[in-house]
């Protein structure tokens, strides 16, 4: 925030235009191409411009920025006095002194806790404690898959793979065969309804033993004697590091697929769990105002 209302206070009674701001301070933090143009857990929005965005919006709040028009602000009479007070850093115990900013935090002008900004902005917060939701998800989630039986989780895994795409409907695309002998396979899924291609599927419901490199040499066995040239090998552990090695050495084309990826993929594609909440994130809609500013 400090640095954003230095740079407000050069253009003095000139607007400062944000877009430009965020590539003055990219510059001046020293930030690498990858900083600048890193996201949001959220995409769709980079990270650094989000957080010039948020400063731009305390400072307003606390008097010492004025938005002039779209895209732009300008440094306050407020704003040169704190800034002629040569302070080290802008945080919310500073901005708490104004009124306007104490109203902003939902606070009572007689509050006298610390308003101390978190590192994170309110957008990166909610990602933040939305990836910890999605984590203790996944995780009871791989504890309901461990617990289920092999026949079920065979065909769990080929539902998944129906819902990620591939062969359309579950009826005309995807089958689960587990049974005795079937050769390393435990689902095969036809990727288009001529069954001119198919994904063979192995899957392994194991607690804490990792798949090693045996268990995908006979994966990949099944699949040479079926002509096979995809397969996908998933299990509710984990993979040795020479079976991770092991997978570039075979003609067919073998994904392997972890507990935690497995059950990423099952919370992306609505596969054993429901929504419980839905919070929608709103912005304004420049578009929708852009006629008038043609008209000024």
């Amino acid at each position: 925030m400090l640095p954003l209302l230095k740079l407000a206070g050069e253009f003095g009674e000139q607007q400062l235009q944000v877009s430009s701001a965020v590539a003055r301070l990219a510059d001046d933090f020293d930030l690498t191409e990858d900083e600048r143009k890193e996201l949001l857990p959220s995409g769709g929005t980079f990270k650094f411009a989000s957080r010039v965005s948020w400063a731009r919006t305390y400072l307003q709040k606390a008097g010492l920025l004025e938005s002039t028009r779209r895209g732009y602000t300008q440094i306050t009479e407020r704003g040169r006095e704190v800034l002629h007070q040569k302070p080290k850093r802008i945080d919310g115990d500073l901005l708490s002194q104004f009124e306007e900013f104490r109203d902003f935090q939902g606070r009572k002008k007689e509050e006298k806790k610390t308003t101390t900004l978190a590192t994170e902005t309110p957008l990166e917060s909610i990602a933040s404690h939305y990836d910890q939701l999605r984590d203790a998800l996944a995780s009871e989630l791989l504890d309901h898959v461990k617990r289920c039986s092999p026949q079920f989780f065979e065909r769990l895994v080929v539902l998944l793979v129906v819902r990620m795409g591939y062969g359309g409907s579950l009826k005309d695309a995807g089958q689960a065969i587990g049974r005795s002998g079937d050769g390393g396979i435990d689902g095969v899924i036809r990727e288009d309804k001529l069954g001119l291609d198919s994904i063979y599927i192995q899957a392994k419901r194991w607690n804490d033993k990792p798949v090693g490199s045996p268990d995908i040499d006979q994966f990949a066995g099944a699949l040479s004697k079926r002509k096979a040239s995809k397969g996908i090998f998933i299990t509710t552990s984990g993979f040795t590091k020479d079976a991770l090695a092991s997978v570039r050495d075979y003609s067919s084309r073998i994904i392997l697929i972890d507990g935690t990826q497995l059950t990423n993929y099952m919370i992306d594609y609505g596969v054993g769990v429901s929504v419980a909440s839905v919070y929608e994130i709103k912005r304004v809609d420049s578009d929708f105002f852009e006629e008038d500013l043609n008209n000024q």
